[in-house]
């Protein structure tokens, strides 16, 4: 992917179909799905691809078994469908993983067992493998790290994992090799209207501050948090419909919670359930659910957050997490609809909507990263629609996903990079340097550095190390201290001199050091 290039196309196409804003999970899937059907199609994202709640998930690709207890069978269904086809589409980022649900009371075994049936039998052909009532002593064999006390036994179950921002870089790059053009740092200033209906935007380069006059037969929001600001850039009388909520996670060692199952409690104090999941050689710990009134890029944990994970998952555990054990911590901030007379933020729908506006503007928001196709087949059928366009299919059930690759050799550690990892082994033979770690207590290269500037649009240090590797996310410290060496390294690939790279680690230091546990 080419920024230049793409900043190249906004002055030389005349008129674009479907102009995106927004390079979310939603957006992305938009991008995809409307290039794919032949449609000229423009991105623009104001931060970097999936800056936002698109990278900062609970890392699952899930029908989400909650939701079935609260009998939203439809969607549940949907999203298990949806499980399905991303692991047929992209295995070499999004993989099966086997969940237990430990039980404390004789009854519990047998009512998550039967619930859980039926989550496998809503799959269908698209079933990852058989739920399985457990014993106490075949729960601990695979649960090392689970209390003893009162344990009765457990309910394993098969769902979906995946590395949230990984896949939104190769939705990007699926989308331009479908003919698309993505720009990141590019923001929306305003929008074009002639008789009140939009007819294009203006965005700005936020790297250089040049303005661009852009114009579309149609424009779909796909903004997440930020839609309401969006609808009132578009009509100043909106009225806000998102509520947003802040879910925020914590990463610990794996020794705390050792072998290779995930489990899940299925009730917390607030309602929600929590999770531990292994990722990339870590525990993923999560999630809460906590009404905020603010919308910001980078949304920060709060200390009571943390003390409710900690707390919650201590009582499972044979032995005690600490705060002093946490090596990362982030929070990311969910687009709920907002229903009347409800006002927790954990008891709001996971469902989409899509919205068309009199001056022709699609939004779609609310869902979740496992159902993100589909949201972008809804608002591009409904750009399309609006705009007038000549109906083409959709074709996304079956399109392959950038990286792509019918190997299953996941010990292999560029295997999230698919396909595009003999290349970067290629550019290690050639320069055997670029085999060194950017850190000792991190697993990436310089190579994967060099790879994200050439290769993926990555402009800064944070895209490289929150992004394109999951560095901030897995060892916020050890990120910290790689950051010198990924700035120069970024510097020489992109001509950069001495100020930038100090100004780039000044810059990530100010926004890793909220991932820090305090």
């Amino acid at each position: 992917m080419d920024r230049r290039r793409m900043l190249q196309q906004l002055n030389d196409v005349p008129r674009w179909d479907i102009i995106i804003i927004g390079g979310g999970a939603t957006g992305l899937g938009a991008a995809v799905d409307a290039a794919s059907r032949g449609y000229k199609t423009l991105l623009v994202e104001q931060s970097d691809f999936s800056k936002g709640t698109s990278s900062r998930s609970t890392k699952l690709v899930h029908g989400g078994v909650r939701y079935l207890a609260q009998g939203n069978i439809k969607m549940v269904t949907e999203a298990l469908k949806e499980r399905g086809l991303l692991l047929k589409n992209a295995p070499h980022v999004c993989h099966k993983v086997s969940f237990i649900i430990p039980s404390f009371h004789w009854w519990q075994k047998w009512y998550y067992g039967i619930g859980l049936i039926l989550y496998e039998t809503l799959s269908g052909k698209l079933s990852l493998g058989k739920t399985r009532i457990l014993s106490k002593k075949a729960t601990q064999q695979l649960l090392p790290a689970i209390s003893s006390k009162n344990l009765g036994g457990g309910v394993l179950y098969q769902d979906g994992q995946f590395d949230d921002s990984r896949l939104a870089i190769n939705l990007a790059q699926t989308a331009v090799e479908q003919g698309a053009t993505l720009i990141n740092y590019c923001k929306l200033v305003a929008f074009n209207k002639t008789a009140e209906h939009i007819t294009g935007v203006i965005v700005e380069d936020v790297l250089s501050g040049k303005p661009y006059f852009v114009h579309g037969k149609s424009v779909i929001n796909a903004t997440g948090v930020f839609t309401d600001k969006i609808m009132q850039m578009d009509n100043a009388a909106h009225q806000s419909m998102v509520s947003p909520s802040q879910g925020v996670h914590i990463v610990i060692d794996a020794k705390h919670f050792p072998g290779r199952q995930a489990m899940m409690i299925p009730v917390t104090d607030d309602g929600r359930v929590l999770f531990a999941v292994p990722w990339h050689g870590k525990i993923v710990l999560g999630t809460t659910d906590t009404p905020v009134d603010k919308v910001v890029l980078e949304p920060k944990p709060l200390k009571e957050e943390i003390d409710f994970i900690l707390h919650h998952i201590n009582r499972y555990l044979n032995a005690e997490v600490r705060h002093e054990d946490v090596r990362s911590m982030f929070a990311g901030l969910r687009p709920l609809i907002k229903v009347r007379g409800k006002k927790m933020t954990a008891i709001l729908p996971r469902d989409h909507t899509t919205l068309v506006s009199d001056s022709g503007l699609v939004t779609i928001t609310g869902g979740k990263w496992t159902t993100y196709r589909t949201m972008g087949k809804h608002a591009v059928d409904n750009a399309a629609f609006s705009a007038k366009l000549k109906m083409r299919p959709c074709i996304t059930e079956s399109l392959l996903i950038h990286g792509y690759t019918a190997g299953d050799d996941n010990m292999d550690p560029l295997f999230s990079y698919g396909s595009d990892a003999a290349e970067i082994y290629r550019l290690i033979k050639e320069q055997p340097a670029m085999a060194e770690k950017i850190h000792e207590d991190l697993p990436y290269t310089k190579a994967l550095v060099v790879w994200a500037v050439q290769h993926e649009m990555a402009m800064t240090v944070e895209d490289v190390l929150a992004r394109r590797t999951r560095a901030l996310f897995l060892d916020a410290a050890a990120a910290i201290a790689a950051a010198p060496l990924v700035a120069s390294l970024m510097a020489k690939t992109m001509n950069r001199n001495e100020d930038w790279i100090t100004q780039q680690v000044k810059e990530f230091g100010e926004i890793a050091r909220h991932y820090l546990i305090q």
